[in-house]
C-alpha cells in the first residue's frame, strides 16, 4: 500500500511539472512535428504592427506573434540573403558554411560554390533520417534543393535555364500558393517540413493595385506606399499558409518558425528632381541591406507549436543560428558539434533567460574574393551585449572606425559612443576577438 501510494505521488508530481513547463518536446516518432518555416525576404524589423508599425497593416502575422513566443531582439548574423539563408538550413555562422556573399568572383562558374552545401549538415536532410518528407518554395541559391536533403521542390537550380537565386520558386506567393498545399496535401501521415521563402516584400515592388490603392495618399511617398502594400501583400499570402494548416487540421502538431533574411530601408529621394534622375527607383536606403546596422540584420523571430509553447515575448537576445538547434532538439535529435547556437525551447523553459552573454555576427562583399576563404571578403564584424552594440571594421576597411551605440536609448544607430565609452567599446572588441579567434575560419 505504501508503495502505491508513493508511485501515486510520484505520478501526480511528474504530470504538475511537466504541465507548468512552457515547451513540451515530441516523445516519439509518432509525435514528429511538421515544421513551417516562414522566410520574409527584404524586410526591417519594424515593419509590422506587432512591432510597432503605425501604417502597414499585418494582421496575419499579428495574430501569429499573438499565438506564438516572440522574440523582439532577434537577429541574423549577416544583412545579405543568400549567406543568411544558408545559416537558416545550417545552423552555420557564413565563416562556417563559407557562403559569404551573394556571388562568387567575377568569371567564375556559380557552380563552383555547390561544394559548400555538400559538405555541410543541412536540416532537410536531418529530418528525413526521421522519416520526414520536405519541400523547398521561393528563395534558393545552393543549386537543387536536393543537395539539401529536400525530397521535392519549385526551384531547379540549372543556370543553364536561368537558375541563379529561386528560378521557378520565385513564383510561389506572388502567383498563389498552390505548389504549397499541394505537397502538404501529398504528405499524408508523413511529417512534413516547408521552406517557404516568398520573394516578398522583396523588388520588384508591383502589389496588386487594390493594396497600392489603399496606401496612396498625399502624405506618403509614392516609394513607400509600393513597398508598404508590397508587406501587406507578403502577410496575406502568410495567412493563406496558416489557414490552410488550420483547414487540414495540422496546427496542432506543427511547429511554426517565423524570420526574415535581412532587413530593408526603403530609401526616399529628397526631392522629385533627384527622383527623376534615379537608375533604380525602388532601391534600400543606407544603413539597412549589406550593412551591419539593425535595420540590416535585426528580425522578430517567432515560434508556434500549440499546446507546446507558450505565447509569450522575451526581448532576450537571439540568432539565427539557435533556429536549426533549436528544431533539432524538438524533434529528439541532436546538433552537430559545428554548430553554435542554443536551444531556444529551454530558454522558454527559463522566461527567457539564457546564459549567453553576446551574439555576433559578420558582414562580407556581395561578390565573394575568396570561395574558400571568408576572411578575405570580410568588412565588419558586430556584437551586441544587453543593450551595447559595437561594429567593427575589418581590415578591408581600414579608414573606417569602431562604432557602439546604446540600443536602448538609441535604437536607429545614429550616434556613435565610441569615444565617449572607449572602456566599454574595447571590451566588445575582445569580446568579439574571442568569438573570432574561436571560428574555424
Amino acid at each position: 500500500m505504501n508503495l502505491l501510494r508513493k508511485s501515486t505521488t510520484l505520478l501526480i508530481l511528474f504530470l504538475c511539472l511537466t504541465s507548468s513547463r512552457h515547451v513540451v518536446r515530441a516523445e516519439s516518432k509518432a509525435d514528429h512535428p511538421n515544421i513551417v518555416m516562414i522566410i520574409s525576404d527584404d524586410q526591417a524589423w519594424n515593419d509590422y504592427r506587432f512591432m510597432g508599425h503605425e501604417v502597414i497593416h499585418s494582421p496575419n502575422l499579428d495574430k501569429l506573434a499573438s499565438e506564438s513566443a516572440v522574440f523582439k531582439r532577434g537577429y541574423v548574423p549577416t544583412s545579405l540573403c543568400r549567406p543568411s539563408l544558408m545559416t537558416l538550413v545550417t545552423g552555420l555562422y557564413p565563416y562556417q558554411h563559407k557562403i559569404t556573399g551573394n556571388d562568387p568572383p567575377k568569371g567564375m562558374n556559380r557552380q563552383k560554390l555547390l561544394k559548400h552545401v555538400q559538405s555541410v549538415d543541412c536540416l532537410p536532410a536531418m529530418l528525413g533520417k526521421l522519416g520526414y518528407q520536405s519541400f523547398q518554395s521561393g528563395k534558393w541559391w545552393e543549386g537543387k534543393p536536393e543537395l539539401a536533403g529536400f525530397t521535392s521542390a519549385m526551384t531547379h537550380g540549372d543556370p543553364k535555364r536561368g537558375g541563379r537565386h529561386g528560378d521557378l520558386g520565385l513564383k510561389v506567393g506572388r502567383e498563389g500558393m498552390a505548389p504549397v498545399f499541394e505537397f502538404i496535401d501529398q504528405c499524408g501521415k508523413d511529417p512534413f517540413y516547408l521552406w517557404y521563402a516568398p520573394f516578398l516584400p522583396h523588388t520588384p515592388h508591383n502589389p496588386p493595385k487594390r493594396l497600392l490603392d489603399k496606401y496612396r495618399n498625399s502624405e506618403l511617398p509614392i516609394e513607400l506606399s509600393y513597398y508598404y502594400a508590397m508587406c501587406e501583400w507578403f502577410d496575406e499570402t502568410c495567412g493563406q499558409l496558416l489557414d490552410y494548416l488550420d483547414q487540414k487540421g495540422l496546427s496542432q502538431n506543427t511547429i511554426v518558425v517565423y524570420v526574415t533574411d535581412n532587413g530593408w530601408i526603403q530609401y526616399v529621394p529628397e526631392s522629385n528632381q533627384e527622383r527623376k534622375k534615379m537608375k533604380r527607383r525602388f532601391r534600400y536606403a543606407p544603413k539597412s541591406k549589406r550593412s551591419p546596422y539593425d535595420g540590416g540584420i535585426r528580425t522578430p523571430i517567432m515560434f508556434r507549436w500549440p499546446e507546446k509553447i507558450k505565447p509569450a515575448e522575451y526581448d532576450t537576445l537571439v540568432s539565427s543560428i539557435d533556429i536549426v538547434p533549436t528544431l533539432l532538439y524538438a524533434v529528439g535529435l541532436k546538433p552537430t558539434k559545428s554548430m553554435q547556437g542554443i536551444d531556444l525551447l529551454k530558454v522558454m523553459e527559463h522566461g527567457g533567460k539564457t546564459q549567453r552573454k553576446a551574439i555576433f555576427g559578420d558582414i562580407y562583399e556581395h561578390d565573394m574574393v575568396d570561395i574558400d576563404d571568408p576572411a578575405s571578403s570580410l568588412k565588419y564584424r558586430w556584437c551586441i551585449e544587453g543593450n551595447w552594440k559595437a561594429i567593427i571594421p575589418g581590415p578591408r576597411l581600414a579608414n573606417e572606425k569602431v562604432e557602439l551605440f546604446n540600443l536602448s536609448k538609441d535604437p536607429f544607430e545614429k550616434k556613435n559612443l565610441a569615444t565617449e565609452y572607449p572602456e566599454k567599446a574595447h571590451q566588445l572588441l575582445k569580446l568579439t576577438n574571442a568569438w573570432w579567434d574561436g571560428s574555424e575560419k
